[in-house]
């Protein structure tokens, strides 16, 4: 009997892959656009894997005892995903395989795995691009956040600026925020580590919380830093300064401090 339950969550398995399909190519692609924001969505299921490997050795020593309580993660996750198939919403697609996945767990292995192993699948969600409305939107708001902190600070450091929509104007120069300098790309991915450092501090859980919600502010204010120095390049070497090799290294250098930033709040919670 446990070997023909074992055939059968295979057959499960491998049709879900294929019905999912679409859902890949819709992820990949997304990933491996040109400025897209999502392209640390390669590494995400790699992470996970890694997760999982790291916990080897506790799950040797589980016993395997299979969950029908699969099939009230695994039937809704189908569902979803057939409907976001027939009108094409691929977001609510990619959510839906979190749910199967789960299902899938409980159904093969029970709910010692699952309790094991839930937060490198739930952090699969990190690999699942928002739907570009949504992006745009949120790259709004945060460009024209990211200009008017800009031009209040490169006024306290006595360079008069003005803004006007998501230009900063100082005397001699101007700097455009685009939406690629809005910081989503950096405020995606700092969340994505943030969580990931959450997860592995030795930390209490009040304090895991300001760690894990200390990772939006981080990444906007480090953008902002960004988007400052740029201006004051900008008004001091001119504007060619701006789209050359400085801009390259700085958009690196504020994951980089919004990295470290995150390690120092880490430790001063310790």
């Amino acid at each position: 009997m446990a070997k023909v339950r074992y055939i059968k969550i295979f057959i499960l398995f491998i049709l879900a892959i294929i019905a999912y399909v679409p859902t890949f190519i819709w992820m990949f692609d997304r990933w491996a656009a040109k400025d897209t924001y999502y392209s640390h969505g390669f590494l995400i299921p790699l992470i996970s894997v890694f997760i999982i490997w790291l916990k080897r050795d506790r799950l040797q020593g589980l016993r395997i005892i299979p969950s029908n309580l699969g099939w009230l993660f695994f039937i809704p996750g189908i569902l979803i995903h057939i409907l976001s198939a027939v009108w094409r919403v691929y977001f609510t697609s990619g959510f839906s395989l979190l749910l199967v996945l789960i299902g899938l767990i409980l159904l093969s292995l029970g709910k010692g795995f699952l309790r094991e192993i839930l937060f490198p699948v739930l952090f699969l969600a990190f690999m699942i691009p928002l739907p570009l409305i949504a992006i745009a939107h949120l790259s709004f708001n945060l460009k024209i956040l990211a200009a008017q902190a800009s031009t209040v600070l490169i006024n306290k450091l006595g360079v008069p600026a003005i803004r006007e929509g998501s230009v900063i104007k100082t005397m001699h120069s101007y700097i455009v925020v685009e939406d690629p300098c809005s910081g989503i790309r950096s405020l995606i991915a700092l969340i994505a580590l943030g969580t990931l450092i959450t997860y592995f501090s030795n930390l209490t859980r009040p304090k895991k919380a300001i760690l894990f919600l200390s990772s939006g502010p981080v990444a906007i204010s480090t953008n902002i830093i960004r988007i400052v120095s740029l201006s004051l390049a900008s008004e001091m070497y001119g504007e060619g300064v701006t789209t050359g090799l400085f801009h390259t290294v700085m958009g690196v250098a504020v994951f980089v401090f919004a990295f470290l930033g995150l390690l120092l709040i880490e430790r001063i919670l310790e």
